[in-house]
């Protein structure tokens, strides 16, 4: 079957499973190359908020957001370990 035969459906699809694959890794890398510090508080976050925006029919913008979250309450929950360590450590 010559390309000219296929239905433009299939080429839309094809092109479509081609561009996730490509989007997948190139996210696989990123994640890869970013030190475990960094994804503090993150995979829970996205766990939680890609189930209540599974819930709300937007599961990845749920997940997304919810990493984002994640880190900023781990970031802050760190911060605040910080200053009552060194206020104990003043006194």
């Amino acid at each position: 079957m010559s390309r000219s035969e296929l239905s433009p459906r299939y080429l839309l699809s094809e092109n479509l499973m081609k561009l996730t694959s490509a989007a997948i890794c190139a996210v696989a890398l990123a994640l890869a190359s970013v030190g475990a510090a960094d994804a503090k508080g993150c995979i829970k976050g996205a766990v939680v908020g890609g189930a209540a925006g599974h819930m709300a029919g937007h599961g990845k913008l749920g997940a997304a957001a919810g990493c984002i979250v994640g880190h900023h309450e781990a970031n802050k929950t760190e911060t605040n370990k910080n200053q009552n360590q060194s206020q104990s450590g003043q006194k």
